[in-house]
């Protein structure tokens, strides 16, 4: 890393102000010297997340749906967080995006709609690098007729497009993949997975929840057909949202009371959601915009270019992260799983997953822990992925996950922690 990025990723100079930014984080302000690192589990809320929680609950902590001023006002608030997330992922319209309270119970969700529609297309495609949330929910289909082709990670780390190739056919129903794998980082092209899947008639379902935080989404671009994202990795509290193409949303059978209408999104949210996260994933979404706004201020500039601004210099920034991270892990003698090439880190985001020789991944974890510096071990709810890598189950593997609030300065903390407990433990 030259001085330039050194300069840039301490945020003493340079595009990317990360004293700044941390600077908006009270956690991170609160923290002392303990280092997040299991970002992948959960990232850190800005201050102005956190106010929107806390003005909704003080301020209109009411349901919707009435017609005095603090019912009407959570109306508003969560019309305009359709409208943030909108501009977020670039959907077609706000009443595509499904607000709820996981990823995971929106993938249950489509998956028993779809179980219903199968016919003669039956087939579907899962892979072996995705978080089981992504995997287990469509093998439950089975016993409705449903049957399975495995898109297999290969050796380098990541899934490809030409290995999918041959398992679709005019009897695929759906592929479903992830962006990111939560485990590795490995990005996969989805824009290509569509392209693939469509020209056969079948369709495409992105878990992104991985990805969200690190990189621009764009659901047109990418061509996919749902699209699931948790907010508390992308700087907001505990959520989930669901987005579909309108029309697809539309034919999707769901439960839904009989007062409910049978149109996206209503359809989709079955019982009453967490109104004050809704309006901290608004908070966020406007955090975002802020970062790309300040970076290079235009009063011309859209909602929507702010954020591609804004992730754009999240991507830059984290790849200077990632290089650094790689370089740490390897002086120490690591076993990296997924991406390990730095001529393809673009391939990747900041997440590692990683063992040091035969010593105890939990071991390790707890050492570190006790040195103010958190990252995880495990299985990371990744079965397939752990049988595919000859990892146990009960011991699993480390993980060390980054976001744009990281700096190489906590990189190199946590290399020197790395050190001391592998001298103590070899």
């Amino acid at each position: 890393m030259n001085k330039h990025q050194a300069a840039s990723a301490t945020g003493t100079s340079g595009a990317f102000p990360v004293e700044r930014i941390r600077a908006m984080f009270p956690a991170l302000q609160r923290a002392g010297d303990f280092i997040f690192m299991d970002n992948a589990a959960g990232a850190q809320i800005p201050q102005s997340v956190l106010d929107a929680v806390t003005n909704h609950l003080i301020s209109h902590n009411v349901q919707r749906g009435g017609r005095y001023g603090r019912s009407v006002t959570v109306d508003e608030s969560v019309a305009d967080a359709r409208t943030s997330v909108a501009l977020l992922i670039n959907a077609f319209s706000p009443a595509e995006i499904c607000f709820g309270m996981n990823a995971t119970s929106f993938i249950r969700l489509v998956s028993l709609g779809i179980g219903q529609m199968l016919s003669e297309r039956d087939e579907i495609v899962i892979t072996d690098m995705d978080h089981d949330a992504n995997i287990a929910t469509w093998l439950a289909l089975e016993s409705a007729g449903a049957k399975f082709k495995w898109w297999r990670m290969r050796e380098d780390g990541n899934l490809h497009v030409d290995d999918l190739k041959p398992l679709v056919s005019d009897r695929t129903r759906l592929v479903a993949c992830t962006v990111t794998a939560h485990s590795i980082g490995s990005i996969v092209d989805v824009a290509s997975v569509a392209q693939i899947a469509h020209a056969a008639g079948a369709e495409v379902f992105l878990d992104c929840v991985h990805y969200g935080p690190h990189g621009l989404i764009d659901v047109q671009a990418w061509g996919c057909d749902y699209l699931v994202c948790s907010g508390y990795k992308n700087f907001s509290p505990h959520m989930g949202f669901l987005w579909g193409r309108f029309e697809t949303l539309k034919r999707l059978p769901t439960f839904r009371e009989d007062f409910i209408p049978d149109e996206p999104p209503y359809k989709v949210e079955a019982g009453t959601f967490i109104y004050e996260n809704v309006s901290g994933m608004n908070a966020a979404v406007q955090y975002l915009e802020l970062i790309g706004r300040n970076l290079a201020p235009s009063n011309n500039r859209s909602r929507r270019e702010n954020i591609v601004a804004g992730m754009g210099a999240i991507r830059d920034y984290e790849l200077v992260l990632a290089r650094e991270m790689l370089g740490v892990l390897r002086d120490c003698g690591a076993t990296i799983y997924g991406v390990a090439d730095e001529a393809r880190i673009n391939e990747r985001v900041p997440t590692f997953c990683f063992n040091i020789g035969k010593l105890s991944p939990q071991r390790i974890v707890e050492d570190m822990a006790e040195m103010q510096i958190g990252i995880r071990d495990g299985h990371m709810y990744a079965p397939r992925l752990m049988k595919r890598l000859n990892l146990s189950m009960d011991s699993g593997a480390i993980r060390a996950s980054l976001v744009h609030y990281n700096t190489v300065e906590e990189i190199h903390k946590f290399g020197e922690a790395l050190r001391q407990i592998i001298a103590r433990l070899s």
